[in-house]
């Protein structure tokens, strides 16, 4: 009855949420399912981020903001950049969203034109591609492997480049699989870089300090590529602050008030009691956040130990963020106790289904042969999910 745009009918549905939709679906129905699909973590938002909202409110913080955040948490997001990035920012450079997923929505509308490419390193975060195409972009993606650490090569790079080219997007520590890319490694991407000087790079740096390797490298570091580079980071993961909704770049001036600009016209500031917590959060040292990267790290370890005992997954081990993305091909094509697995949305499914057990397609990812395995979870549900796992497989 009702005449939908184009733009929404085309739109795919975000898969994790999807994912976690389903799940929450069969629990209402009493399965005991485990959730290892979705991307957040499973700490409560610590106490000292917390009081200082309980301040917000006692101080009566209930106006609209400004559209690109307070001034003072522009400060707190200034001095992180330098303190942990070793990146120069003023005021006019940063701006505040309601969460990093907003900021990329923001850089794709106001840099991207009908038919503009983004190269896209698969896998690439499930909401890339959409926001590209949302802005009429051109999703331009590059196939990486478990053989390649997931990780995008400098002549990769210099072959997906056309004269549409427009942007490079990227997440390091990766989402979706815990990839992260080297000071080198992004030295060797910059040298292609800066032959083709009218590409930007996106750098979703979300997951910065959930790193088992140390050595967070920014893209923005380098001289010759600062004023090329949009740095997107936030307080979802690191901080446990998912439903806060706090997000922030640090960009060339230009981009910074354009997207300045859109925001105004679509949701105008984020919220006032959110942004005086975050100023809290970032001026504490990452010390205080350590307790959860020693957790997920210790984590990794468990479920890739466990995991490389399942015949059938080959795995590289991840170096940040909370994630592992084994390829699962070997499936392809088999037939386990009645079901039929023809690609990773199959096996995905059977897993949910027979095991119990919810996780994410590759194909959402932009990595057929993958699924995606969130270990924000408590030690014992990764113990249970692998028996699982285990056990269905070996029904076949």
């Amino acid at each position: 009855m009702y005449h939908l745009s184009d733009r929404i009918n085309n739109m795919s549905t975000s898969q994790t949420l999807a994912m976690a939709a389903k799940t929450r679906e069969l629990k209402a129905e009493g399965k005991d399912i485990i959730g290892l699909s979705l991307g957040e973590p499973d700490f409560n938002t610590p106490d000292f981020i917390k009081d200082a909202a309980i301040q917000a409110i006692n101080d009566d913080y209930n106006s609209y903001t400004p559209v690109d955040g307070y001034v003072e948490l522009k400060d707190a997001i200034i001095q992180k950049f330098k303190r942990d990035n070793g990146l120069t920012y003023d005021r006019s450079q940063i701006v505040v969203s309601t969460g990093a997923k907003q900021s990329l929505a923001n850089i794709a509308m106001v840099m991207l034109n009908p038919g503009d490419e983004v190269i896209l390193p698969c896998p690439y975060w499930v909401s890339y591609a959409e926001i590209v195409k949302l802005a009429q972009g051109v999703p331009v993606e590059v196939p990486t492997s478990v053989e390649s650490d997931f990780k995008m090569t400098p002549q990769q790079l210099e072959a997906a480049i056309t004269p549409k080219t427009r942007m490079l997007w990227y997440s390091s520590p990766s989402n979706p699989s815990g990839m992260v890319y080297s000071k080198e490694e992004l030295r060797a991407l910059a040298d292609v870089l800066v032959k083709h000087p009218d590409i930007i790079v996106v750098s979703d740096e979300i997951y910065e300090h959930i790193n088992f390797i140390g050595g967070h490298a920014s893209m923005a570091q380098f001289e010759d590529m600062y004023d090329r580079v949009v740095t997107v980071n936030g307080v979802s993961k690191a901080f446990a602050m998912t439903g806060w909704r706090i997000g922030y770049i640090g960009a060339p001036t230009e981009i910074a008030r354009a997207c300045n600009k859109m925001q105004g016209q679509i949701t105008s500031g984020a919220n006032c009691i959110a942004q005086r917590a975050v100023i809290t959060a970032l001026e504490a040292p990452v010390s205080k956040i350590q307790y959860m990267i020693d957790r997920f790290k210790s984590r990794k370890s468990l479920i890739i130990g466990l995991m490389s005992q399942i015949k059938g997954f080959a795995i590289t081990e991840p170096e940040g963020a909370f994630y592992v993305f084994p390829d699962v091909s070997y499936f392809f094509g088999k037939t386990i106790n009645g079901y039929e697995i023809k690609d990773a949305t199959d096996f995905s499914m059977f897993l949910l289904e027979r095991a119990l057990v919810a996780t994410v397609t590759g194909d959402a990812f932009g990595s057929p042969n993958c699924i995606r395995f969130s270990y924000a979870a408590s030690e014992s549900e990764i113990e249970e999910a692998m028996k699982r796992i285990k056990n269905a497989i070996s029904e076949g």
